[in-house]
């Protein structure tokens, strides 16, 4: 039987990750443009809309990454995707936006959305701690999602400025065709996470890096990028409230939406590599930034630089550790 040299065998993993990425973030796009204009054209509420249906719609691609890893027996990468992704979220998307446009709110506005970001981070960490990612305890952490959604839905405490909108006009004219476009944009994200979890496995097999550090790393910034392309597009726009919204929102799906699912459809196992460093990087970054918004309020160019260089930190001491 034909076999393939290590060095191919990176190559076309390194392709299907490639490729992988490439359908997250299209179907990312998809997935939110037909979210937004369903709940539009159903009166749902502009800050429903930023704070809940973008924020899911840009954790999808983490979802399916996740559930579909640990389906295939590669827990390390379902876990350490979400704390990646969480890391990521901060230092690499709000770093990268606060340098293209300056990053302003009322701490007051953001108050209970950043508590609820940190409730859920403190849930994470009991359940790493512990191993208690059983069905029950995802549904728990589903449950309350639920819960928090619907307060906000009824509280509106991040408001997105109506005249912000863009201007070019939906794409989406229909809601058969904003149903057309959802299905496409989840078709895309499952073959997608299949091609990026498999590449990024086969990719740190070659290369002989541990399955957690390849969801911490790649998968995660894999999966982060409609974080990024959805922030950037908003910094153009000067809309605070939608780029704000996007990322508290993101990290809370991330943990009680994305691994409470994952649980509830096969318990979790939690890889002994991420319960040290990567695990407080986690809690420290969730903890710094919420802090810093609520106290100063304010992300300039300089501080995202710094979040990136931090960024890039993170990730060069994973592979040289």
């Amino acid at each position: 039987m034909f076999e393939l040299t290590t060095y191919e065998l990176f190559v076309l993993a390194a392709g299907a990750m490639a490729f992988g990425i490439f359908l997250l973030i299209k179907g990312g796009d998809w997935t939110v443009e037909a979210a937004v204009f369903m709940a539009e054209r159903t009166g749902l509420s502009p800050l429903f809309i930023g704070a809940t249906i973008i924020s899911f719609g840009t954790s999808v691609p983490e979802l399916f990454a996740s559930v579909n890893a640990n389906l295939a027996g590669y827990p390390g990468i379902s876990l350490g995707n979400v704390l990646g992704s969480n890391i990521a979220n901060i230092l690499l998307v709000l770093g990268a936006t606060s340098v293209l446009f300056s990053v302003t709110a009322n701490p007051r506005d953001l108050a209970k959305d950043l508590i609820m970001m940190l409730v859920a981070t403190a849930i994470l960490a009991f359940g790493m701690m512990s191993d208690s990612f059983s069905r029950v305890f995802g549904l728990a952490m589903f449950a309350i999602l639920v819960g928090f959604v619907f307060y906000q839905y009824k509280t509106d405490s991040l408001p997105i400025d109506d005249e912000e909108e863009d201007e070019s006009g939906p794409t989406i004219a229909t809601m058969q065709g904003a149903l057309l476009v959802l299905l496409g944009g989840l078709g895309a994200l499952a073959v997608g996470s299949e091609l990026l979890v498999q590449g990024a496995v086969q990719t740190g097999t070659a290369i002989g890096v541990p399955e957690a550090v390849i969801g911490l790393t790649v998968v995660a910034f894999g999966t982060s990028l409609p974080e990024l392309s959805t922030c950037i597009a908003a910094a153009r726009k000067q809309s605070v409230g939608l780029i704000l919204g996007n990322i508290i929102g993101s990290n809370t799906f991330n943990i009680l939406s994305i691994l409470g699912l994952t649980a509830i459809i096969k318990p979790l196992a939690v890889d002994p590599v991420l319960l040290g460093l990567d695990l407080w990087i986690t809690i420290a970054v969730s903890v710094a930034f919420a802090a810093w918004m609520l106290t100063v309020g304010r992300l300039t160019k300089p501080i995202g630089l710094a979040m990136v260089a931090a960024y890039v930190a993170f990730v060069a001491i994973q592979y040289l550790h």
